[in-house]
């Protein structure tokens, strides 16, 4: 039996935050998976728990913009599928080195599609919200709402986006678009890109004041990692999903301030103090998943109360640990 009767599943960036636990659902379904990640922004360690697992068939550190090796590696496995989600992650990074960005982000997804291409691998490609114009709150953002890229990083994803749907229209190469909205949970890192939410709880946990950028009124829509990595699995396996842009959201809008008084809990202080980075910051977010549910049959199980008593849980372990 070769290869190619095994279907093999390539996560891109599955050592990531949001990787980890989409190979996590991918294993629990009993898919065989190959992982590519440099960890710049990750640690091997989010994958130690599946080291023993039969199925995972191999964790490569590497670069996905290493051409050379991601062609044998195409060769050797002929995947099924490919599950993109490496990329830079950093909207501020993205606006101190504009070029780095859309190498990792576009034109590595370009190299990648070229090689789905040639073997006729189906292509997800996890987008971000952030493509999305600004938003004034009266209706949830749904997938028709404008785009406008506020910073290099948001352009550069919703390039690659472009390029995927064009390799679907042209080559007819089965490939999904997602946006995830503003993911957090176990596993996220509280420094640099790390969301919002893993910041405050260490802070929290630590017994430091929580701080909060200029007025906290901007808001997000806060999606817990178990259901993002739900989401970004079942549409790989929906032909529904093929050529489809489609958000992945809570539908709930929280303000920073309302998020900080949750996690705060009244235990610490709660600080205003001006923005570090204020050409990064988004106004405000709330996304639609009705498309999802339409699609999918996926919408959001956890609430954010019971993903934030998750996430500081898995806080408090590591703080132990």
């Amino acid at each position: 039996m070769g290869m190619a009767k095994q279907r093999v599943i390539l996560v891109t960036g599955g050592g990531g935050f949001i990787g980890r636990w989409v190979v996590r659902r991918l294993l629990a379904e009993e898919r065989k998976v190959v992982v590519v990640d440099n960890f710049s922004n990750a640690s091997p360690s989010n994958l130690a728990g599946f080291e023993g697992d039969e199925n995972l068939l191999a964790i490569h550190r590497e670069d996905i913009r290493w051409r050379e090796f991601m062609t044998a590696l195409f060769d050797e496995y002929r995947f099924s599928l490919c599950i993109h989600l490496a990329a830079s992650i950093s909207v501020q990074d993205s606006i101190d080195h504009p070029l780095s960005t859309f190498d990792n982000d576009t034109v590595a997804t370009l190299h990648l599609l070229e090689l789905c291409r040639q073997h006729e691998t189906p292509f997800v490609f996890t987008s971000t919200c952030l493509v999305y114009d600004t938003f004034d709150g009266t209706d949830a953002i749904s997938e028709e709402h404008p785009v406008k890229p506020h910073s290099p990083y948001s352009a550069s994803k919703l390039s690659a986006e472009a390029l995927a749907l064009s390799y679907h229209q042209t080559y007819d190469l089965p490939v999904t678009v997602l946006r995830p909205f503003n993911t957090y949970g176990p596993f996220q890192r509280s420094t640099g890109e790390g969301g919002v939410v893993a910041t405050f709880l260490h802070r929290a946990l630590a017994g430091e004041s929580l701080l909060v950028y200029g007025d906290g009124e901007q808001s997000r829509d806060l999606l817990y990692v178990e259901d993002c990595a739900d989401f970004i699995v079942s549409s790989a396996f929906q032909e529904r999903a093929v050529g489809r842009i489609i958000n992945a959201a809570s539908g709930r809008e929280t303000k920073i301030n309302e998020l900080a008084e949750m996690i705060a809990e009244g235990k610490v202080a709660i600080e205003h103090v001006p923005h570090i980075h204020p050409r990064s910051e988004v106004g405000r977010l709330k996304g639609s998943y009705v498309l999802a549910e339409e699609l999918l049959g996926w919408k959001p199980v956890v609430d954010l109360e019971e993903g934030i008593a998750r996430t500081r849980d898995y806080i408090a372990g590591e703080l132990e640990g």
